[in-house]
């Protein structure tokens, strides 16, 4: 399982959990800081193997996202765009050019949700997990619907060559999408594959090649 801890989507439960506590010895009010939730969740974790405590630490991001959420607004709009033009900026493309890989690998990686549990060996390959919030192929029947389809992804957005210029806008905002989707919306729940480290820069090809090669079964 890939954390991505957000206290937004932790204070419910752990609320509701201590407010519980507070009937039981007749207090009458508890308050409850993002600060004592993660002493909370730090006090009742421990690391063990590649699953390390300091997947509980938010990035700036994710801590402003979550003050936001916590009270009840949305992310300041200037503070939001700013945020996600600095990301975009700061996407690394790659050095050499080419953005595909083998899709084969690639719906082996969008299969795959292995990766960075403790009983993960050091080093192993980690998955993407796709399809627990994607339709992709056609002939896969179990899939999510957190996230929109990516059924003909290429095919619908006019891929009939990944690798000519007239593609290169689609496939630049493919890959800054998958490497870090806050480029585009600050607060998105989808992992960070490639800014977080989940998947290496050749997985990253294969998926590319997944949604966009033509002869790929999504675009079928």
């Amino acid at each position: 399982m890939i954390f991505n801890f957000k206290l937004s989507k932790l204070s419910l439960t752990l609320v509701t959990a201590v407010g519980l506590a507070a009937i039981m010895v007749g207090c009458a009010t508890t308050t409850v800081t993002g600060q004592d939730i993660v002493a909370e969740l730090k006090g009742s974790f421990a690391d063990k193997g590649v699953a390390t405590l300091d997947r509980l630490n938010q990035t700036p991001l994710q801590a402003a996202c979550s003050e936001a959420a916590e009270s009840g607004k949305e992310l300041d709009p200037d503070v939001k765009a700013k945020i996600e033009s600095t990301i975009l900026e700061n996407i690394p493309y790659p050095a050499d050019g080419q953005y595909l890989g083998d899709w084969r690998k690639g719906e082996a990686i969008a299969q795959n949700g292995k990766g960075l549990q403790f009983s993960d060996p050091a080093g192993s390959p980690n998955g993407a997990n796709c399809y627990a919030c994607h339709q992709l192929t056609p002939k896969e029947i179990s899939f999510g619907n957190q996230g929109p389809s990516l059924l003909k992804y290429g095919t619908l957005r006019g891929i009939k060559d990944p690798n000519s210029p007239d593609a290169l806008p689609i496939v630049k905002y493919t890959w800054a999408r998958i490497w870090n989707t806050h480029a585009f919306n600050a607060c998105n729940p989808m992992p960070r594959f490639g800014d977080a480290g989940i998947l290496t820069t050749d997985q990253m090809k294969d998926v590319m090649a997944l949604l966009l090669d033509p002869t790929s079964p999504v675009n079928q």
